[in-house]
């Protein structure tokens, strides 16, 4: 047995991928798409999605409506690829995907065609979203109704204040850096907020106020991580400083 995982060849590098601001364009507007946008949506990309009116569905037809995306009333030209960062083709015509596949080829435009694995730079898993926190599951194009099975188990078993938890971590993380700004203080900040995240329950992360935040922050230069109550009880908070 080797000290050292053993690699699994086959698999996806599975990233967050920062498209914010990018210009995502889209082929199609039926039900695949209306997924795609909204997953490009939630990323903060700017969407253009080229269909024929006739061809859009009520939730892509109300996107465009409310101008959360650019619409072009025609079928997919070559000239449209010009400008743009990321490919979501997602129509029932397999030689017109082809094409469009073979063209972001040439461009070296990342492209997702939708139901054709090997004409993929990357796929699309099945997401769980609960504010800031994101998770997916792949299964590398072999079985995404599986892969939602999946998901629905593992979001099943997280607590459902999951999502608030992490936004008050975020905060907490943030305000340290303010009190510990210095890069040579690096490690001591993830090391102390990693004890507060292992110590701390998820009820208390939920509870935590940014009242609680400034008084468990007073002890992290002594190198503390008093509980919930004790940051609530200033006696506590001044005996632990000085032990």
């Amino acid at each position: 047995m080797s000290k050292f995982p053993e690699v699994q060849g086959g698999g996806s590098l599975i990233l967050a991928w920062q498209i914010k601001g990018k210009h995502v364009l889209v082929v199609g507007g039926g039900e695949v798409a209306a997924g795609r946008i909204l997953n490009v949506l939630d990323a903060d990309a700017r969407v253009t999605v080229v269909c024929p009116a006739t061809g859009l569905n009520e939730e892509v037809a109300y996107r465009v409506a409310e101008k959360q995306v650019t619409h072009i009333d025609r079928n997919f030209e070559p000239s449209d690829l010009d400008d743009v960062d990321m490919v979501l083709c997602a129509i029932d015509d397999p030689e017109a995907s082809t094409q469009v596949w073979k063209l972001c080829k040439e461009k070296r435009i990342p492209a997702n065609i939708a139901d054709v694995p090997p004409e993929c730079d990357f796929y699309f898993g099945s997401m769980h979203r609960d504010g800031p926190l994101q998770i997916m599951v792949s299964t590398n194009g072999n079985g995404p109704k599986l892969a939602s099975l999946v998901r629905k188990k593992i979001a099943a078993t997280l607590p459902s204040n999951m999502g608030a938890a992490i936004v008050n971590v975020g905060k907490l993380r943030k305000k340290l850096r303010e009190v510990a700004p210095n890069q040579e203080q690096g490690p001591k900040r993830m090391k102390w907020m990693s004890s507060v995240c292992e110590s701390w329950s998820l009820d208390d992360l939920v509870e935590m106020t940014e009242h609680d935040m400034d008084g468990l922050l007073s002890q992290f230069h002594p190198g503390n991580v008093p509980t919930l109550q004790e940051v609530r009880n200033d006696d506590s908070l001044q005996k632990l400083a000085l032990e």
